[in-house]
C-alpha cells in the first residue's frame, strides 16, 4: 500500500481557534518532512487563486520548501494550473524546482483550469482554453530541452535544464471525456478524477496504437482521521471537513455538465459526514482492518489539513497512524 498526503491550503476563519495560513503551511512542510522520514511515497499539491478561504495560489512555492525539507518523498503538482502562468517562466520555476529536488521527484498533473474568474483575473481566453492548454504544454516540453525554439515570435531558450532528463514528468488531468481524448493523443499519461474515465482513456490510447502507461492509479479516500475517540474527534473536525466540502462541491457547479466531481458532495452536519464512505474516522483497530482491505497498489491518500484542520489535531492522527496502524498492516 502507498500513502500519500495531499495539502490544499483551505484557511477559512470558522471562529476563535481557526488557524493562520502561516501556522498551516509550516505545518504542512513539517508533516512531509515528517512523512518523508517514514517512507511515505508523495505529496500532491493543489492550486487555485482568489479562493475566498486561502487556497494555495503559489504550490511550486510550497514544494520547494517542501524539497529542501525532505529528501525522498515525490512533489506531485495536482493539479498545476497551467493556463494560469506565463509558459516560459513556468518552465524555469519548474526546472529549478527539478534541481532543488533532484531527478525523479517532481511530477506534474497539468490542469486547464474551470472557474471563469480565474481566467478572467489571469486575462485568460476561457473560451479557448484548451488552445492555451495545449500550447503551454508544447512550451514546457520544447523549454526543458535546453535548445533554442521559436516562442511568439522570437528565438529563445530556458535554462538551466532541469535535473530529470527531459523535464518532470507531466500527466493529463481532467474530470471529462475530452480530457483523456487529449492525454491518449498527446501520448501522455493520464490522471481522472474516476476510472471510468481512465479506462475511457485506454480504449483512446488502444485505438490509436499505444498502450496506457500504466494502469489506473486508485487511491482515496477523501479525508482520513485516525483517533481513539471518534465522536469527540467529529465534534471538533466537522466543521472543516463540512467547509471543504461545500467548496468543493459549489466550485464543481462552476464546471460544464459533462464533468464529474470525484469524492465532494455537499453537507449540512456530522450525520452526512458520518454517511460519506469517503470520509474515515476510524478508530486504530478500525483503520487497520479498513486498510488490511485495500489492494496493494492502492494509495491511501491523506488529507492532513483538509479544510483549516489545526495542525494539533492533524498530528494525533497522523501519529496514530505511524504508531498504531501502519506497524499492523505492514506485518
Amino acid at each position: 500500500m502507498k500513502i500519500g498526503l495531499r495539502y490544499d491550503m483551505r484557511a477559512p476563519d470558522l471562529g476563535p481557534g481557526s488557524p493562520t495560513p502561516a501556522a498551516l503551511y509550516e505545518a504542512a512542510v513539517e508533516q512531509c518532512k515528517w512523512a518523508d522520514a517514514r517512507g511515505f511515497d508523495t505529496v500532491y499539491l493543489a492550486e487555485h487563486h482568489g479562493a475566498e478561504d486561502n487556497y494555495c495560489p503559489a504550490p511550486m512555492i510550497l514544494g520547494s520548501a517542501i524539497a529542501g525539507a525532505t529528501r525522498q518523498i515525490e512533489i506531485h503538482f495536482s493539479a498545476l494550473c497551467i493556463t494560469m502562468h506565463q509558459p516560459l517562466r513556468l518552465a524555469e520555476d519548474l526546472a529549478v524546482l527539478d534541481l532543488i529536488a533532484g531527478p525523479g521527484r517532481v511530477l506534474i498533473t497539468a490542469g486547464m483550469g474551470y472557474r471563469p474568474m480565474e481566467f478572467d483575473m489571469f486575462g485568460v481566453d476561457f473560451p479557448n482554453r484548451a488552445k492555451v492548454y495545449e500550447h503551454h504544454l508544447e512550451v514546457l516540453h520544447k523549454a526543458w530541452t535546453g535548445e533554442e525554439f521559436e516562442f511568439e515570435g522570437r528565438t529563445v531558450r530556458v535554462t538551466p535544464t532541469p535535473g530529470t532528463p527531459g523535464g518532470p514528468t507531466v500527466h493529463i488531468g481532467g474530470n471529462a471525456k475530452p480530457s483523456a481524448r487529449r492525454a491518449a493523443r498527446l501520448g501522455l499519461g493520464y490522471r481522472p478524477a474516476t476510472k471510468e474515465l481512465y479506462e475511457y482513456y485506454e480504449q483512446q490510447c488502444a485505438e490509436l496504437g499505444r498502450p496506457a502507461p500504466e494502469p489506473f492509479p486508485a487511491h482515496g479516500p477523501a479525508f482520513v482521521h485516525i483517533t481513539e475517540d471518534p465522536e469527540r474527534s467529529l465534534q471538533q473536525i466537522a466543521p472543516h471537513l463540512i467547509h471543504a466540502s461545500n467548496m468543493y462541491a459549489a466550485w464543481a457547479t462552476e464546471r460544464s455538465k459533462a464533468t464529474v466531481n470525484g469524492y465532494w458532495q455537499e453537507k449540512e452536519g456530522i450525520e452526512s459526514i458520518k454517511a460519506d464512505p469517503m470520509m474515515w474516522i476510524l478508530t486504530p483497530d478500525e483503520a487497520v482492518e479498513r486498510c488490511r482491505a485495500l489492494a496493494e497498489d492502492y494509495e491511501l491518500r491523506l488529507h492532513p489539513l483538509l479544510g483549516g484542520l489545526p495542525p494539533e489535531l492533524s498530528w494525533e492522527s497522523l501519529e496514530l497512524l505511524a504508531d498504531k496502524v501502519l506497524p499492523r498492516v505492514r506485518a
